[in-house]
């Protein structure tokens, strides 16, 4: 396995997009696992990596995202992430797991020391490959969940959350983390581009947002577009580009992330006076 990983890294170009192929690789690792131990049961696949699997983002991601579908489900995390300890360590990888579930938000980070150095991406022997896992053991209301079987370097029958209740996902973020994140804004500018794609999940994002504090007006069909673009006027776009450009697969597709290209994107989605927004 770690020869097909070499293999997998010389189809970079760069030292970044190799580190990001060995991760994604290892994501897919991780993902199988879990499916083999059956969390996708009771665990919905969420974030930015759920968008690169299912959907092709031409974006890497770093960590891997889950709420759980019935809030409360007492399905045990820490065992889970054990036995992905060990199916790894089986195909003699050095792994670390270090657990903590005590919080509304279970997290745990798989580390592969050394790799990075075996692998020839790294000149340091102590050098270690990380990738977060997250799961919120109480998801916001509303959700609607979906399942489908994806080829990225492994077999996949992945459940996760529907377009529409993604897109709320990623809505909520903006609204709601404290700083910029040029992920976030390169994934709005992704949506936005797809005509076809549904509106958000307003349901799933009214519970989230209200989860979270928010103090700002309810979002309907016709009022978020207009609560997005205040919010556009408040981020530090220049810093957005310094966070996402390392996980681009196309260098160039920096130029997108503007508040100019943004706010058009947006103006295409916004629902005439009189009409109704198709529903998702």
């Amino acid at each position: 396995m770690k020869e097909y990983l070499r293999q997998l890294a010389a189809q970079a170009d760069s030292d970044l997009s190799r580190a990001c192929l060995v991760r994604e690789y290892l994501q897919a690792r991780v993902l199988e696992s879990l499916q083999d131990e059956g969390v996708f049961l009771r665990w919905a696949f969420v974030g930015g990596t759920a968008l690169r699997f299912l959907f092709s983002i031409p974006r890497f991601s770093e960590d891997l995202d889950f709420s759980l579908i019935t809030p409360g489900d007492d399905f045990d995390f820490k065992s889970a992430l054990t036995e992905v300890k060990r199916a790894l360590e089986r195909e003699s990888y050095r792994i670390e797991v270090k657990v903590s579930e005590h919080k509304t938000v279970a997290s745990a980070w798989v580390r592969f020391p050394g790799l990075p150095h075996e692998l020839g991406l790294s000149p340091h022997a102590s050098q270690t490959l990380s990738i977060k896992v997250e799961l919120d053991k109480n998801p916001p209301a509303g959700a609607r969940i979906e399942t489908s079987v994806v080829r990225r370097h492994v077999t996949l029958h992945l459940c996760h959350y529907d377009k529409a209740s993604l897109f709320a996902g990623k809505l909520h973020a903006v609204f709601s983390r404290p700083w910029t994140k040029g992920r976030d804004l390169y994934d709005l500018v992704w949506y936005l581009a797809d005509r076809s794609w549904p509106a958000p999940n307003l349901s799933l994002l009214n519970a989230a947002l209200a989860q979270t504090g928010w103090k700002g007006a309810i979002m309907t069909a016709t009022n978020w577009h207009g609560e997005l673009r205040r919010r556009m006027k408040t981020l530090n776009w220049e810093r957005a580009r310094v966070d996402v450009r390392p996980f681009l697969e196309r260098e160039r597709d920096i130029d997108l992330l503007t508040r100019e290209t943004l706010g058009s994107l947006l103006g295409g989605r916004e629902t005439p006076p009189g009409k109704k927004q198709r529903r998702p």
